[in-house]
């Protein structure tokens, strides 16, 4: 593969080869990833044949998209064809969050660190299955531990949670009273009941307990 300068546009050459990269990475490709990867290109161009793809995208016709999310980039369906994707992982049995797994999940989300008996002060139930299976697929994970008594687990989302929700940071999230609708416009779902504000219900998270390192996280 040659090398172009600096001033110059991409080579097809590159672009081609970054546009196969982001097609069969399973999850989404810093610049300096691909960079590393390929020899005599610098980041900045593949940062170029990035942006050359997605403008190549935008002018057509097709059903996909370059999609930056969690700081890095993928291909995506447009917008346009999203609502027929959706139909036919429906169709074939995607799993999905159950309404419970989404109420921890939201408010971990906007919350975190949190504990355990801090999101069941905010649900009124026992959050340890939903805990259990967010973790499972990922979602969240083990951040530390809280420096009170009994030293509970604090939790926090992942960046798989940003790359499936399609969010570039956590910033992105909508306002907790627009959550339900957000995942379904995401996951294709029809809203379910509305969750709660985590506020109003215990408050915020007491921040006075710094987390402690957990081995092995």
């Amino acid at each position: 593969m040659s090398e172009p300068t600096a001033s110059s546009p991409p080579t097809a050459a590159l672009v081609a080869a970054v546009e196969a990269v982001l097609f069969a990475a399973a999850e989404p490709v810093q610049p300096r990833e691909i960079a590393a990867a390929f020899e005599s290109v610098t980041e900045d161009e593949v940062a170029l044949a990035i942006d050359a793809l997605r403008e190549r995208y935008a002018a057509g016709e097709g059903g996909l998209t370059v999609e930056q999310v969690a700081g890095a980039y993928r291909l995506a369906t447009r917008p346009e064809v999203g609502p027929l994707v959706r139909q036919f992982f429906r169709q074939r049995n995607r799993t999905r969050l159950s309404a419970a797994a989404l109420e921890t999940l939201a408010i971990i989300a906007y919350r975190q660190p949190l504990t355990s008996p801090e999101i069941q002060a905010v649900r009124g139930v026992d959050p340890a299955g939903a805990i259990k299976s967010l973790l499972e697929k990922k979602m969240i994970r083990i951040l530390g531990r809280k420096r009170v008594v009994g030293n509970p687990l604090l939790y926090g989302t992942t960046k798989h949670f940003l790359v499936h929700f399609g969010l570039n940071r956590l910033e992105d999230l909508p306002s907790i009273e627009e959550f339900d609708q957000f995942v379904g416009a995401v996951e294709g779902l029809a809203p379910g009941a509305e969750l709660r504000e985590p506020a109003e219900a215990a408050g915020q998270a007491d921040p006075a307990g710094a987390p402690e390192p957990v081995a092995g996280e």
